[in-house]
């Protein structure tokens, strides 16, 4: 989904989601948990903890594909 200045999205907690700047200004959102902790499971983190035969039976990526993620989970930083 596409989102403007104001506009506000839900998405349910079994359901993986990922935010991407598509504008050209620098994006501020809020994020809110009904937890009280935080956990991310990125699609980078995902592919390099899954073997590599697994993930290429089931989504057929070439070899650089598969070598592009980074291999340490970023650190979230506030501004």
């Amino acid at each position: 989904m596409d989102f403007d200045a104001g506009d506000v999205g839900y998405v349910l907690k079994t359901l993986p989601h990922y935010v991407e700047n598509t504008g050209n200004t620098e994006p501020r959102f809020l994020e809110m948990f009904k937890s009280s902790y935080y956990q991310d499971l990125a699609l980078s983190e995902w592919l390099s903890h899954t073997p590599p035969e697994l993930v290429a039976a089931h989504l057929n990526p070439d070899k650089a594909t598969l070598d592009a993620p980074p291999r340490r989970k970023p650190v979230i930083l506030p501004e």
